[in-house]
């Protein structure tokens, strides 16, 4: 079977090649109602497919754009990508999303091949561990924005945040007022800047206090090996009153754990998590979540990088969110 062209389109509408071209790039200010649905039928009646390719490179766009998360898996990621995604298809714009495992040889592989599809711009939630790649396309004036975790001050680069440690000192803070003095922190290993800002935050809660952190109460581990650290912690003498989960998978880790060994939450143990649960209205344990504008973040986030695509003139800045505790 022939491919169809816009001259085919054209021909069978009764209109010029310039005209078909303009409805397909939605330019319809001289354009009358009867003319748009005469190529509307055109198209429809051939199966015409645009040659996004060749438009592509005649108008030097490819209306793509990339989106690298750290771990899809965490449902801030998805809300933020959602978010990014409604709104650049508002703007006709595509978004391919690549999960990076917080792997810094996975993202630097991802950036390389977005970059060579010449996607319009990406929104990375970097590891951190790609200084020399991040520098480049800073240099080199390519639209890209980080999100959720910062990278090395001396980058001039967009990037959207959360008030990580101010948020973290709070709700340890909110432990301490209660009366709790052994306070444990769980989190996955501190290789990002969010989970090393989190424990900040609750190390200057507990030195503002004047209560003596304790190694043993900072469980840092990788999901499969959390379990066995979390037994080390609950068959401690001094077990903790309260606990700091930094995010939604180590807040998983932590639930199974808690129902395996019957502990029971609100009477042996208060939980506060830091991260975005879809399922929080429906639990009835007495827990308090650090919720993040998710939403918010991925339209701001989006907001920037199309600016750069169309090449407005704005100086890169830092944007913090604060988040709230419910």
């Amino acid at each position: 079977m022939e491919k169809v062209t816009m001259a085919d389109v054209a021909r069978a509408a009764g209109v010029s090649k310039s005209t078909v071209s303009q409805y397909l790039n939605k330019r319809y200010e001289y354009m009358g109602e009867k003319t748009r649905q005469k190529i509307e039928e055109a198209i429809k009646t051939l199966g015409y497919q645009p040659n996004f390719l060749a438009r592509s490179l005649k108008q030097k766009r490819t209306s793509f754009i990339g989106i690298i998360v750290a771990n899809i898996t965490h449902y801030f990621s998805t809300e933020v990508s959602r978010a990014i995604e409604d709104f650049f298809h508002q703007h006709d714009l595509q978004a391919i999303v690549c999960n990076a495992d917080d792997d810094p040889e996975k993202e630097k592989k991802y950036i390389e091949m977005l970059r060579a599809k010449q996607v319009d711009g990406l929104i990375i939630f970097p590891t951190g561990q790609n200084h020399d790649l991040y520098k480049n396309m800073v240099e080199q004036g390519y639209p890209v924005v980080f999100m959720d975790r910062k990278v090395e001050e001396s980058l001039n680069v967009f990037s959207i945040l959360t008030d990580n440690t101010e948020s973290t000192y709070k709700a340890v803070q909110r432990f301490i007022d209660k009366g709790h003095k052994h306070i444990a922190f769980v989190v996955q290993p501190l290789r990002v800047s969010t989970r090393l800002d989190r424990l900040e935050g609750y190390k200057r809660a507990l030195n503002d206090a004047g209560i003596e952190i304790n190694p043993d109460y900072i469980v840092e581990a990788d999901i499969p090996d959390m379990k066995a650290k979390l037994e080390r912690l609950f068959s401690m003498e001094l077990k903790p009153t309260a606990l700091f989960a930094a995010n939604d998978r180590a807040f998983m880790a932590v639930v199974e754990f808690l129902k395996e060994k019957k502990i029971q939450l609100g009477e042996d143990l208060e939980l506060i998590v830091f991260d975005n649960i879809p399922f929080a209205h429906l639990l009835d344990t007495p827990i308090s979540f650090i919720i993040q504008p998710a939403r918010e973040m991925g339209f701001k986030a989006a907001e920037l990088l199309y600016g750069q695509i169309k090449q407005e003139d704005r100086t890169p800045e830092v944007f913090v969110f604060p988040s709230k505790m419910i």
